[in-house]
This record gives C-alpha cells, structure tokens and sequence, in this order.
C-alpha cells in the first residue's frame, strides 16, 4: 500500500487505438488522477510490453495498470513491474502462465459468437468492417462504430500468440469489468478468467467497447482500485 495517489495507466486492446480511453481519462482527470494512455504498437506481446514500461518507468510512484481486451494480456505481463499496485481488466484476457490469446480463444463456450477476424494477411490481422459494429461496438452510434472499424490497427500475430511468462494476477490485487453484452470476448470466459484471477468483479451492460460507452462504469471501477492501493 502506498500514501501517494497513484497515475492510472491505460492500455488498449488489438484492433483499435488508445483514443477509445478518453472519455475515462478526462473523468479520472477530474477525480485528480494524473491518467497515462499507452499506445501500443501491438506487432507483438513483448514490443507491448517494453512500450508499457517505458511509460511507467516516467513516473515515480504507484500505479494501477488498465487493460481492454488484449490490453489484458499486457497487463498481466507489463504488471510484475515493481511501481504497479493494482490491476484493472475490462472485457479483458486475463491469461495465466504460457496463455496467449491464441490459446484462450481456441475452445469457445458452446454458442458464443464468433468474432468476424480475417484471414492474417502479411502477418497482420484485422476485423470484417462491415461486421465490426455488430461484434466490437453494438452499443455505439453508427458513426462512431464506422469510425473505429475504418481506423483499425493491423493487429500482429506475434501478439496474438505471446505467452505470458509470468502472470501480475498471482501477486496482485485486480478487479475486472465484465462486459454482459460482448460479442468478442464471451461473457462466460470473462467471468471465468476474473474467477481465475481472484479479482473483484462488477458486470455492466455493454459491448466489448464498453470502455467508450459506459465510461462512468469503467472509471467507478478503477477508482475503486486505485484507492484500494491508497
């Protein structure tokens, strides 16, 4: 624990950009918080991980490190650093040691959507445009669903397939977001991995873009992390 106010760290997932957190950062700005966003260039896990550490070695003090989706993934690796407090997952890969996301979406719940990703083209992957709406954003405005899946970023393989050699989780406290409306990542495994993890668990309505659209919920959350490292 620690009696200095700990900088919130953001980490976006595959696919999009660290802008979707901005709603979350002015709020948690407003709260005091000095809010960091990491843009990763997520060609692989340990390029993620090294561009995560060398945002967190610019602060001094405690931090709770906040990953989306595949964010998740760089949570847990990037989170054994020694300044990391406390861990926040939303709609996120919580993966234990040797897991990567390949390995955590190979064996679907019975019936749960399958996300629209396309066959990898020069190493890279990305989702269906016409079907992003549906699966990455249903609870957004139209335009701002088509913003997102006309701005993607080509999502490596090397990411997709890096393995976590040894999880944050199993030394420090986490909370998780799940988000009951996703369509990327099943709800069912979101509960499961947070269960796994030992976390604290909230539930909100949303789609796996619940960080833009229900960012109140996602900054209550880690609000309650950050003062729990207080």
């Amino acid at each position: 624990m620690s009696t200095t106010t700990p900088t919130i760290v953001l980490i976006h997932g595959g696919f999009v950009d660290g802008s979707g957190w901005q709603a979350v950062h002015d709020l948690l700005r407003q709260d005091g918080y000095d809010v960091a966003v990491v843009q990763n260039p997520t060609l692989s896990l340990d390029g993620d991980v090294a561009a995560t550490q060398h945002v967190l070695d610019e602060y001094g003090g405690p931090v709770v490190l906040v990953g989306h989706s595949y964010g998740g993934v760089v949570v847990t690796e990037a989170g054994t650093h020694p300044q990391v407090e406390a861990l926040v997952y939303i709609a996120a890969f919580a993966p234990d040691q040797g897991e990567s996301v390949q390995t955590l979406i190979a064996d679907p719940p019975p019936g749960a959507p399958v996300p629209p990703i396309l066959p990898p083209r020069n190493g890279f992957l990305a989702l269906d445009k016409e079907k992003f709406a549906e699966s990455f954003a249903g609870d957004l405005e139209p335009e701002q669903a088509t913003f997102m899946a006309n701005s993607q970023v080509p999502w490596g393989l090397d990411a997709l397939g890096g393995a976590v050699s040894k999880p944050a989780w199993r030394s420090k406290p986490s909370w998780y977001l799940v988000a009951t409306d996703d369509r990327m990542i099943p709800p069912p495994a979101q509960r499961a991995m947070a269960e796994r993890a030992g976390a604290t668990v909230v539930e909100v309505p949303g789609s796996h873009s619940v960080y833009v659209s229900q960012p109140e919920a996602v900054a209550d959350l880690i609000r309650q992390a950050a003062q729990a490292t207080a």
